[in-house]
């Protein structure tokens, strides 16, 4: 038993590890850690790159947005034509005002008695004028007075003619007598009176027809002169007249600009006008924003302007009502010129050096009415639009 115990070997005993051999294993296993997640990341980054190039051209190219964008309107500015003292202000700062409500009225004292005054005018133009037309019918009278009187002048000259020629006769029988003595001086004498008197009356009668002629031709041109003063009108067309009656149109124009009345729907804006105050010709009262009507400016940079075309549609969002309310609109064209050519001081491009800044332009975007009535936008409000170009 002793025998066997000794001969039996002792069981092996297991060589160390070595640390060469363990610090390899431990690099070969991060390797390969890093290279997979290399090989993750390149994967991720080429799926992202894909999905981002396949988003820019199904969809991102067919859209050009801008945060540069605000809310904008045509505002009416309330401005008096005539010059008077405010007796009455109907609105108030921020009241909303319909097309044809009173919002100002003006002291109409002077307005009322100058169309008074101006009423009283026509009146006397009328009155003149019938006078020309009276005055046309007596000087057409008068010339055929006139045209009377000169046959009444022929007759007297033929009349005196006669006369002349029967004294003529006896006169030349009386010399003829006297020489025999059949005939006595006073005979003789009278008829060479009467012959003398016979020769004056042809000649007075000649003198009647010249001033019946002369009287002719003054009434004549009287009427004419009359007649130009009517001539190629009507009565209510006559020159006095129709300046008569646009005077009284032109004080019944200012009567009615006593009272301002609000040109179109919207808002009351920067009010500056108060009872007793005097006002002057042109001076602004108060402005109505139309905020039912407003528009957008949207600046976009012009390299983003390459597919934007007019009637293309738009879609816009408000920081007042925030992005789930959108508003939709369409543009409706394009400034004529950059916000800088417009500046009241314009970039000099054309001095010093030179840096090249992209410009922006605006390009004006109608909305829908409908959705302003809904949720009205005010002036200078910041929007969000974002173009559609896909149709260009």
């Amino acid at each position: 038993m002793a025998d066997s115990a000794v001969t039996n070997p002792p069981p092996p005993v297991a060589e160390p590890a070595r640390p060469e051999l363990s610090a390899e294993v431990t690099r070969a296993a991060a390797a390969r850690r890093r290279a997979r997640l290399f090989s993750l990341l390149g994967g991720t980054i080429a799926v992202v790159a894909v999905a981002v190039v396949l988003y820019w051209l199904l969809i991102g190219q067919n859209y050009v947005s801008t945060d540069n964008a605000y809310v904008n309107a045509d505002t009416a500015d309330i401005t008096p034509q005539v010059a008077a003292q405010v007796t009455e202000v109907r609105v108030a700062e921020t009241q909303i005002v319909k097309k044809g409500d009173i919002l100002v009225k003006l002291d109409d004292s002077d307005t009322r008695v100058a169309l008074d005054q101006a009423r009283a005018q026509l009146g006397q133009a009328e009155r003149k004028v019938r006078g020309y037309y009276s005055t046309s019918q007596a000087l057409a009278g008068q010339v055929a007075a006139r045209d009377a009187d000169i046959v009444r002048a022929d007759a007297q000259i033929m009349s005196a003619k006669s006369d002349l020629e029967r004294a003529q006769t006896e006169l030349g029988r009386r010399q003829r007598l006297a020489t025999s003595g059949a005939v006595s001086g006073d005979e003789l004498t009278q008829a060479q009176n009467q012959f003398y008197t016979a020769k004056a009356g042809l000649a007075q009668a000649d003198a009647g027809r010249i001033q019946a002629l002369a009287n002719k031709t003054a009434a004549q041109a009287s009427r004419e002169v009359n007649q130009a003063l009517i001539a190629d009108s009507t009565f209510q067309e006559n020159p006095e007249i129709a300046a008569a009656r646009a005077n009284v149109a032109m004080a019944e124009l200012n009567q009615s600009r006593t009272v301002l009345y609000a040109p179109v729907d919207g808002v009351v804006a920067k009010k500056q006008v108060a009872v007793g105050q005097r006002v002057q010709v042109g001076s602004t009262l108060m402005s109505v924003v139309p905020i039912e009507s407003a528009y957008v400016d949207a600046n976009f940079k012009e390299v983003q302007l390459r597919k934007v075309r007019a009637g293309q549609p738009v879609t816009l969002v408000s920081d007042k009502y925030g992005g789930a309310v959108k508003f939709h609109g369409t543009v409706a064209g394009f400034a004529g010129g950059t916000g800088a050519a417009f500046a009241m001081i314009p970039a000099q491009n054309a001095t010093g050096n030179w840096i090249k800044v992209v410009q922006r332009l605006p390009v004006r975007i109608y909305l829908k009415a409908d959705e302003l009535r809904r949720r009205p936008l005010e002036v200078g409000l910041s929007m969000n639009a974002v173009v559609d170009v896909s149709r260009h």
